[in-house]
Parts: C-alpha cells; sequence; structure tokens
C-alpha cells in the first residue's frame, strides 16, 4: 500500500484542504481501475482520524482498495448556508479531484463506496441518498442518524450557521433535504436504488435509538440492507473493531 497527503485548493469549499489517500498495491504495479472508498471522519475530527486511531491501511490491503480521507470540519457533510458546500465537495468535487491525480480509480457506481462514523456515518448515507447514481455501497458505524434532534455538543448558532433553520422551532429539519429518514422515503416512492447498506451501533451508545429507528425504517421500506448492533460505546475501540466488518459486508465475495 502506498500512503498520500494531498493538499490543494477546493473550489466548492473556497479555500485550501487536506486529505489522506491509500492506494493499493495495483496502483503502483499499474494493473488497470480498483475499488475506492471514501472514510468519513466524525465530529471531532478531521482527515487524520482513521489512520491515527484504527489499522484502516492494514484493512484496506486485504481487499486491494483505496481509501480517501476528507476533513470536512464540523460540516455534518452539508452545503452550509455560509455557501461553504461540503456535500458537494465530497460527493462530486473529491472523486473528480482524485480520479485526476489517481488515475487507477475506477469511475464505476459499484466500484465507488462511502462510509462513516457517527457525522461521517450520517453524511455517508446523506450522500448515497442525495446521489443513488453515485455510489455502490455504504456503511455507518454509530450513524448521528436523526439529524431533526440537535445534539447535545452542538449549539444553536453552530447549528443555524450549517442549516440556516432556527431550530428553536420543532421539526425545522425534519422533512427537509437533510433529513434521512426523509430521503429514504422520497428515494423509495420515486424508484431510485439504494446501494449496499451495512449499519452498525454499540448497544451504550447514546445514538442506538436512532440507529434502530433507521433499521426499522428501511426494513418497512423493504429496503435491503445489514443491521448490526452489539456491545459498545461511542469510542473508537469499537469503530476499530466494525470497521473491518463494513469492509467484509462491501467488499467481501
Amino acid at each position: 500500500m502506498a500512503f498520500f497527503e494531498m493538499n490543494y485548493h477546493s473550489e466548492a469549499l473556497r479555500m485550501a484542504t487536506t486529505l489522506y489517500v491509500i492506494l493499493p498495491e495495483s496502483a503502483k504495479n499499474g494493473e488497470g481501475s480498483y475499488k475506492t472508498l471514501y472514510l468519513l471522519h466524525g465530529l471531532s475530527g478531521d482527515h487524520t482520524a482513521w489512520m491515527r486511531k484504527t489499522s484502516i491501511e492494514r484493512y484496506a490491503a486485504e481487499y486491494g482498495i483505496a481509501v480517501v480521507m476528507p476533513s470536512v470540519a464540523r460540516s455534518w457533510y452539508t452545503d452550509t448556508a455560509d455557501a461553504a458546500a461540503y456535500l458537494t465537495f465530497v460527493t462530486e468535487e473529491l472523486p473528480a479531484v482524485c480520479r485526476g491525480f489517481f488515475r487507477g480509480m475506477s469511475d464505476k457506481r459499484e466500484d465507488t463506496l462511502i462510509a462513516g462514523l457517527s457525522m461521517g456515518g450520517y453524511g455517508a448515507i446523506k450522500a448515497v441518498l442525495t446521489h443513488p447514481e453515485l455510489y455502490g455501497g455504504c456503511a455507518a458505524l454509530s450513524g448521528a442518524l436523526d439529524i431533526a434532534n440537535r445534539t447535545r455538543k452542538i449549539t444553536l448558532s453552530e447549528w443555524r450557521g450549517i442549516f440556516g433553520f432556527d431550530l428553536a422551532e420543532a421539526g425545522e429539519l425534519a422533512g427537509s433535504k437533510h433529513d434521512i429518514f426523509h430521503l429514504a422515503r422520497q428515494n423509495k416512492a420515486e424508484g431510485k436504488p439504494f446501494p449496499k447498506l451495512y449499519l452498525w451501533c454499540g448497544t451504550e451508545d447514546h445514538l442506538i435509538t436512532a440507529n434502530r429507528n433507521f433499521h426499522a425504517l428501511l426494513g418497512e421500506l423493504d429496503v435491503a440492507h445489514t443491521y448490526e448492533e452489539s456491545e459498545g460505546d461511542h469510542t473508537w475501540r469499537w469503530w476499530d473493531m466494525h470497521i473491518q466488518d463494513a469492509l467484509r459486508c462491501l467488499f467481501g465475495e
């Protein structure tokens, strides 16, 4: 495997940004195209989080895949109210830029996958439901899936800066383009494709209810997915363990 730190000026973000990229041995040897996983960090993380806290490089080597790890601050993977287009960055600009620099990255839907933890789990699912034509697989670990309810770690002013809503009014985000429960219902009604989906959350995690509710919704909609819950709280010990399960689900034969 090869590891890169990449710095460039993002048009979507209107500023310089940094990302980490892992490439498989096939990239060095010029052995055709390879699959890519876009791996998203949580609320308090950045592009370094997965490399620092897990053995993602070793896990990715087992499947011969590329891994792209961007940095999006505390944006909730959203084209924010102040015009920093983080969702556009992740779903449109980033794949185009990476495929330009790393020519072996496949542009096929079935070879393009996305995953994340906590805020990044929300971002991954939001990406595939907003752009179902782009992704063949998605995984969310301890996903912060219920965007209609602001978490205790976020101030009202920060929430307004991201979404442009006055969340003192209950339900502002429910039913909007940011609500993945709404997006799932809408996509099913419109006959849009769903990717391969993997969800995991720990039973001691404060986000377990939201994950159970989203799992139940997918069942009601008859959307094929893998849902697992087991011992675990909202810490890296469990994400390092269960990203391996996610990779087996998404990339295993």
